[in-house]
């Protein structure tokens, strides 16, 4: 007789990772967002930063004992979509079952597939209406860097006084990744930092600049600290009339170097409508990992 999964809530990120860790650090690429997202948020309260009331964790046990899954709901922007890694298609179902019977009202799921299309299905059938794929997303990972044909200019760490130009450009990243994919704005499930969150990336290291041959910069690519050794690169944007003159793919590769270097692995997401980005990602040595997608509940 097979016994079903069971759920595990938690609110509190301590009490997730020391639950789901060892499920984390052994699939580090695949489980990238919600290591990532967990671990800063700990940090955080650690901090005495108090955590929203309502997030929460999950963790996805078979009849073992063991994790097999794992989803999050700690997204600031609306509607604040949980985040699905891979779990069984039971487990996803049950999911959207116990939300049910909570009463928390979910209307997007993001996260892996086909975990997060069974949860949004039985999501639809509980609350009404149907579900629609706002964004399709690949999870990638570096293999062995191939270095782009050099172009003037070079990376270097953003500064503090370089705050307002950092959100301008985080800001900015999220619209044009809707546009450039023929989507409605806010389309995109992206998160754009607050000003204090920004300063500690900045602060730590985590944004670069490329610039011209004059110093003037052309191009933002960021990334997160390593989490279980790995790092996810992202946002990486490029203003409209600076594109097409090489500066992504040599910043890309720059901080791909620095991040190995520290002994990372790299991964990044591309939107699958976004072949222009796909193409510049396998020229550097990415290879596709897991597809995901952010999918909505409409009416």
């Amino acid at each position: 007789m097979t016994v079903a999964p069971t759920l595990h809530f938690c609110t509190d990120p301590d009490e997730f990772l020391a639950a789901a860790e060892a499920y984390l650090a052994a699939d580090p690429v695949i489980n990238t967002v919600v290591a990532s997202v967990t671990r800063r948020m700990a940090a955080r309260r650690a901090e005495g930063v108090a955590l929203p009331e309502d997030d929460w964790w999950l963790v996805v046990r078979d009849g073992s004992g063991a994790v097999v899954g794992a989803a999050m709901r700690t997204a600031p922007f609306p509607p604040r979509p949980p985040f699905l890694l891979p779990m069984p298609p039971e487990a996803a179902v049950a999911l959207a079952r116990a939300w049910h019977r909570r009463g928390e009202r979910v209307r997007a799921v993001n996260g892996a597939l086909p975990a997060a299309r069974a949860c949004a299905d039985e999501a639809a059938r509980l609350d009404g209406g149907r579900v629609e794929v706002a964004q399709h997303t690949r999870l990638h990972v570096l293999d062995q860097l191939a270095p782009p044909a050099p172009v003037p200019g070079a990376l270097r760490a953003a500064g503090p006084d370089e705050v307002d130009l950092v959100a301008a450009w985080f800001g900015a990243f999220t619209a044009d990744a809707d546009e450039q994919a023929g989507r409605p704005p806010g389309t995109s499930a992206h998160e754009t930092p607050d000003r204090a969150e920004l300063l500690r990336r900045i602060r730590d290291g985590r944004v670069w600049f490329w610039t011209d041959g004059s110093g003037v910069p052309v191009h933002l690519t960021a990334a997160n600290p390593p989490s279980y050794g790995v790092a996810r690169v992202g946002p990486v944007y490029t203003p409209p009339e600076q594109r097409g003159r090489g500066w992504a793919g040599n910043a890309v590769a720059e901080v791909c170097r620095l991040l190995t270097a520290e002994g990372a692995r790299v991964c990044l997401f591309t939107d699958q409508a976004n072949p222009v980005s796909n193409r510049l990602y396998a020229g550097l040595g990415f290879r596709p990992v897991v597809d995901m997608a952010n999918l909505v509940l409409v009416d």
